[in-house]
């Protein structure tokens, strides 16, 4: 998989991540760049459909406005059953990185499908411990991918919303060298 700089932003709710989401869009960020990863909150009970058209999906669940409104802006999605915390919805190109890193058996002690992922970019450890624990929590990620003037002003934007933190994390030339060499 190869490396990409990347600023994170955790949010509380839903609301909170999609409005995050509509910001970064209304400012011009790019939203094939852009990822979301979140709990789904359903029951045995409800109905939890999904559908891939194209490369936008279609989805059906308990939040299945907040889902399907961001279905409609974001590019890719999945839908993971990961022992522990349950039912996670993804959207964007975290999506390929997930299962490149599944595939290539790139998971790494103690991380999960979405830290495996996470961590194939180029995010250290540490955080994406931090972040599979938010996703426990109950928590939202906002995820921008690309340079790093791209990552920066992604980061900015999110700094004026409700996030309850956000970092960068950058590729460090060597590192991008490195992922290219492979």
């Amino acid at each position: 998989m190869s490396q990409t700089n990347s600023a994170v932003g955790i949010y509380e709710t839903h609301s909170q991540a999609e409005a995050a989401v509509k910001e970064l869009q209304r400012s011009g960020v790019d939203m094939k760049k852009l990822s979301i990863v979140g709990k789904d909150y359903h029951t045995e009970e409800q109905v939890v459909g999904y559908y891939n058209t194209g490369e936008r999906m279609k989805y059906w669940g308990k939040l299945g406005a907040f889902w399907g409104g961001l279905w409609g802006m974001l590019f890719g999605a999945a839908f993971f059953a990961i022992p522990g915390v349950g039912p996670v919805l993804v959207a964007g190109p975290l999506v390929a990185w997930i299962v490149g890193a599944l595939e290539g058996a790139v998971v790494v002690g103690g991380l999960g499908a979405i830290g495996a992922g996470l961590y194939s970019i180029g995010i250290p450890k540490d955080s994406v411990v931090k972040y599979e624990t938010a996703i426990g929590s109950d928590k939202f990620l906002v995820i921008a991918h690309g340079t790093a003037d791209e990552v920066a002003k992604a980061k900015d934007i999110m700094q004026t919303t409700q996030s309850v933190e956000v970092a960068v994390h950058l590729v460090s030339h060597a590192q991008a060298a490195a992922a290219v060499a492979k």
